[in-house]
């Protein structure tokens, strides 16, 4: 390669992810072209389920104009998606049939909604919650609509409380026995649910979905695997999202859950990468925000010839639009670890700490969020907690006013 020649870069992907990778980016050192699937440039998809609910505006779930990425001398192409991959050519290939060649590759393609596949699931209604375009037919129906969200998550939890703020009937259908039991205790979890019904949201529980019926291509209702039939004219799939992978498997990359990466985020091709929801690294797949942050970090660093190593990320997740402050890290069942607790059911606080080792291992936070970061910190860094112990529970202003 020329010194006098920039490298190329191309990064297919523009949503958190690739955006971050940018911002940390020396971008005087490369050539930078970026395609993505979706018409606008990248947005805050965190902040969906908040447009949803009228709590943001539009102009506030986008990060930046075109005009940013223009003063900048990157090349944005939006709504032309990536279709093949020829890593030996150095070559990727768009839908428009535009090719791009390069000299680094970053796979910055996000995660697809998973749609169930049951009967009906083709009937008009029947929608996913995952970008700006299922948003706005959301905004679209009706108040007083009937509506099912399938999955008790993070995201069918939104997708609900953003339904039943614009008027809408809505009932929460998840498959397990509490809802987020991938991030909270049964004490949180109970305590969501009461927090949710109070709001005017049907939560059935244990429930399985049979099939969407319909009559001239249009749903009708929901049937559930008791029998139970919910009448409905809107059904979201909030059941989770997998890692898009699609593009990868073109060009022979390895792919486990997700597309599998190194210490270095590069994939089995080198000049390779990937990163964000559609990478695995170490086996870990993440579908969150701050993962992606630190990945971007990690990469933006390597490629610019500066050490760096990705050792993975410390997972915690945030409920904030539900109108019920719920924050989860770490560690937080504390199977055979010490536990404190504090419970006051009258102001609905909750608090659960996992001990490990003298140190701060995991945290469930409800109704009262305040001290997260504090908590986050002690986790990270890892110091004892013996002299603030009997303060823990209480937060940060009474710990360090001992």
């Amino acid at each position: 390669m020329h010194m006098d020649r920039k490298t190329r870069l191309v990064i297919v992907g523009n949503g958190i992810a690739s955006l971050k990778l940018l911002e940390e980016l020396d971008l005087a050192a490369f050539d930078i072209t970026v395609a993505g699937a979706e018409p606008e440039p990248a947005y805050n998809r965190v902040l969906l389920s908040s447009l949803l609910a009228g709590d943001s505006a539009v102009d506030e779930v986008r990060f930046h104009p075109r005009a940013w990425y223009d003063a900048r001398g990157i090349d944005l192409r939006t709504g032309d998606p990536a279709t093949a991959l020829r890593p030996a050519r150095r070559e990727v290939v768009l839908q428009s049939g535009a090719r791009l060649t390069y000299d680094r590759l970053v796979l910055a393609t996000g995660s697809d909604a998973i749609r169930l596949p049951i009967a009906g699931a083709g009937l008009r209604g029947v929608t996913t919650f995952r970008d700006l375009a299922d948003v706005r037919a959301l905004q679209a129906v009706a108040a007083g609509t009937r509506a099912v969200v399938i999955g008790g998550g993070l995201l069918g939890i939104e997708a609900a409380y953003g339904l039943i703020r614009r008027g809408l009937d809505v009932t929460l259908v998840h498959l397990m026995p509490t809802l987020m039991e991938r991030q909270l205790d049964t004490t949180a979890a109970a305590m969501l649910r009461t927090a949710l019904e109070a709001k005017g949201i049907r939560v059935l529980l244990s429930a399985e979905t049979e099939k969407i019926e319909g009559s001239a291509g249009v749903m009708s209702a929901v049937i559930l695997k008791d029998g139970r039939r919910l009448p409905a004219e809107l059904l979201v799939m909030a059941v989770g999202t997998r890692p898009a992978t699609q593009l990868a498997a073109t060009g022979g990359l390895d792919i486990g859950r997700g597309i599998k990466v190194d210490d270095k985020l590069e994939t089995n091709w080198p000049q390779v990468y990937a990163l964000g929801e559609c990478a695995e690294h170490r086996g870990q797949w993440y579908g969150l925000v701050e993962p992606a942050h630190d990945q971007a970090r990690v990469l933006a660093r390597y490629l610019s010839g500066r050490p760096a190593r990705y050792e993975g990320s410390l997972l915690s997740t945030s409920l904030k639009v539900s109108g019920v402050p719920v924050y989860s890290i770490g560690d937080f069942e504390g199977r055979e670890a010490e536990t404190i607790t504090f419970h006051d059911e009258g102001s609905g606080c909750y608090r659960k700490l996992v001990i490990r080792d003298g140190r701060l291992a995991g945290a469930v936070l409800f109704g009262d969020t305040s001290d997260a970061l504090w908590y986050r910190e002690l986790i990270t860094s890892g110091k004892p907690i013996r002299n603030v112990r009997a303060w823990l529970p209480f937060g940060r202003a009474y710990a360090e006013a001992v």
